[in-house]
């Protein structure tokens, strides 16, 4: 009778053995992370700086929601378009997309646009931890509000080089009172028509208008700002305790200014660039342009009895948009006591001086996660920007080419071999060597064109962005250009013309990894990156006005190892009429 019953127990005790392995299975699979979100992209009603307008939000949201995953995890986003009228697409900003370069998120390049009323799933890996974010990329979407915070945490097990206590994320945009209807008509128009500088600053989609938290100093022609701390436009205040270090992401999705942040009485120390740990270095401000993140790590080391000043000025354009202010709290006092000194002054819009020794000091980290720069190059490309006229429209081009997008989306025509979806010419790989960028072009017309700079897989690839006066004399523009699918190798910058003699002071031993780049006026940057992600890929100014007016390249590699693209990726153009069949392509 004893021995049944002990088989049965004995089988009882495996069963539960197994059940628990299944569970602890299920839970480590979750663990190491399937994030699916649903979304829904809405106009809604928003006062970002205390005026009300429309923004461009996900669920009810502005900024959209942040996502939060650990590296290796996959991202499953299902978003619906709700905007009745305009289709839309969305962009993770720093995620290469191996393997899945349909979700990148860029209209006519990667995938057809969403159009109203449709849904689109976008699933990716996120392959490293870092700052990320993601935003509109289908007209000015951006500058409507489509944007969001992509954080990227450590793999399971995995540590930083770097210890912090806590941690805070600056979303950084610009805000206009006129809608981006306004702003793209008036782009298109001739002669073109010049919305002007933004209204706010935001952080984190918060800003003041019309009023300063900062106005008692008496330095201010604005009113003190009545804030009671629920206002939509409220400042984001950063809760500190004393004493402890903490990790600042800060993402730029700004579509025109370049900014400067600065910390009251406090020092940053610079950590972490697009996604890429970097040499440590102490700094008073941070130069950050649109497209660009970091991460810095702050010590709360100052007279806990106060509260300090965070304060974002605009670089590189005469501001006429106002500092965005907000508060460092020390918990040990209220944060609605102000701080007895006045905000930090940003440096002189035109101090490029600053500017460049500040980028100068962003040197990789000697670390597994960054790879060493390829010591040779097997091609390549000047680009030139320029600004121009084609039929009295304002044009910004590349070697006189300004980009206009096809119809059909480049990765699903290249992929099938259609070669009447785009122009087959060749774009240009330099300019003229007599062009003198010092002056406005002598010949001021442009050609549009849409043709692909087709790139060997696994090449090596140089890229000399060549900055040059604009049509108005004694004007060159900054430019933040950045590029889908890659990393670069940042090498290095210079004034004028780039020759051959500058290569010589390319930095070749320890250049930042990086995925956007900033190109000064009258100078040249130089970039370096492996055609190794399959795909077609966009480079552009990340200005957004001018990337809407034509700054920008595509690059294509390995577009024949793509496989399984998704047919709703690709339904439209002349992919769309020639496969309508199945789920997947190729």
């Amino acid at each position: 009778m004893v021995e049944p019953f002990s088989r049965s127990f004995k089988g009882l005790i495996i069963w539960c053995v197994l059940l628990y392995m299944i569970q602890c299975s299920l839970a480590t699979s979750n663990k190491t992370g399937h994030h699916f979100h649903k979304w829904e992209v809405a106009y809604m009603y928003w006062s970002p700086d205390g005026v009300e307008n429309v923004v461009m939000g996900i669920n009810g949201q502005f900024p959209g929601p942040t996502i939060r995953a650990r590296a290796g995890d996959i991202v499953h986003v299902q978003l619906t378009n709700k905007l009745h009228t305009e289709g839309v697409v969305i962009h993770w900003h720093g995620i290469r997309q191996k393997g899945t370069p349909w979700a990148d998120g860029t209209a006519s390049i990667s995938q057809c646009v969403i159009n109203p009323g449709e849904t689109f799933d976008y699933r990716f890996t996120v392959d490293r931890a870092g700052t990320y974010f993601y935003h509109g990329h289908y007209g000015m979407q951006r500058s409507a509000g489509l944007y969001g915070a992509l954080i990227v945490d450590v793999a399971e097990g995995e540590k930083e080089p770097f210890h912090y206590d806590g941690e805070f994320d600056l979303l950084l945009s610009d805000w206009w009172h006129q809608s981006v209807h306004h702003q793209e008509v008036g782009l298109s128009s001739k002669p073109m028509r010049w919305i002007g500088e933004p209204q706010a600053l935001l952080v984190n989609g918060r800003g003041q208008y019309g009023c300063s938290m900062a106005a008692h100093y008496g330095n201010s022609s604005l009113s003190q700002c009545n804030i009671t701390g629920n206002e939509q436009w409220a400042p984001y205040i950063l809760h500190v305790d004393p004493n402890k270090t903490y990790r600042i992401r800060i993402a730029s999705t700004t579509a025109l200014a370049s900014l400067n942040l600065a910390i009251g009485n406090h020092k940053m120390t610079v950590v972490e660039a697009d996604g890429n740990y970097l040499q440590p270095f102490e700094t008073n401000d941070l130069d950050i342009y649109s497209g660009e993140s970091y991460s810095v790590l702050l010590t709360t080391n100052q007279d806990s009895s106060q509260n300090y000043w965070i304060s974002l000025g605009v670089r590189g354009r005469e501001p006429q948009t106002p500092p965005a202010l907000t508060i460092l709290n020390y918990r040990t006092t209220s944060a609605s006591r102000l701080p007895l000194s006045p905000p930090p002054v940003t440096p002189r819009w035109d101090d490029y001086a600053h500017s460049k020794a500040f980028s100068n000091k962003i040197k990789a980290l000697d670390h597994k996660s960054i790879p060493k720069p390829s010591p040779t190059y097997h091609r390549r490309i000047v680009l030139l920007n320029t600004q121009n006229k084609m039929n009295g429209y304002t044009k910004w081009s590349i070697n006189n080419v300004s980009l206009s997008l096809p119809a059909t989306p480049y990765l699903g025509s290249i992929r099938f071999g259609l070669q009447n979806a785009f122009d087959q010419t060749k774009p240009p790989e330099g300019f003229p060597g007599h062009y003198d960028i010092m002056k406005p072009p002598v010949n001021s017309n442009t050609t549009t064109g849409n043709g692909v700079y087709m790139l060997g897989y696994y090449s090596t690839v140089d890229v000399i962005l060549q900055n040059a006066n604009v049509l108005k004399e004694n004007v060159s523009e900054i430019h933040p250009w950045h590029l889908h699918g890659h990393d670069f190798w940042l090498l290095g910058y210079g004034e004028g013309k780039f020759t051959k003699s500058d290569e010589k002071k390319l930095n070749l031993k320890n250049p930042p990894y990086r995925n956007t780049a900033v190109i000064f006026p009258y100078g040249w940057t130089a970039l370096r990156f492996v055609a190794d992600n399959p795909g077609v890929w966009a480079f552009h100014c990340h200005i957004e006005p001018h990337l809407h007016m034509g700054m920008g390249v595509v690059f294509a590699e390995g577009v024949q190892h793509v496989a399984k693209i998704p047919k709703e990726a690709v339904s439209c153009g002349v992919t769309g009429k020639k496969f309508m069949t199945g789920s997947h392509l190729g």
